[in-house]
């Protein structure tokens, strides 16, 4: 009875070092994740700057004021929460 709670054990111990180290490993990954998700507004932001393009433009082509291309990219309001 002892022996088998032992090897039980050991193998819950083994299972728990796996994931510890499975989630360390996953860091990198993990931050590189959370930098790709960056907010809509931002996503926004950066496609017209790298462009040249004006917030107005940006605002006419989507159908929206400027100040909502404004507030979005500032993170004042999310664009999808308007939908």
């Amino acid at each position: 009875m002892y022996f088998v709670v032992g090897v039980a054990f050991i193998y819950l111990f083994v299972l728990v070092v796996r994931a510890l180290k499975k989630y360390i490993k996953s860091v990198p990954v993990r931050k590189e994740k959370a930098e790709s998700a960056k907010s809509l507004g931002e996503v926004i932001k950066r496609y017209h700057m790298q462009r040249k393009m004006t917030q107005e433009f940006v605002a006419e082509s989507l159908g929206v004021s400027r100040q909502a291309v404004s507030k979005w990219e500032s993170g004042a309001s999310d664009p999808r929460q308007q939908i």
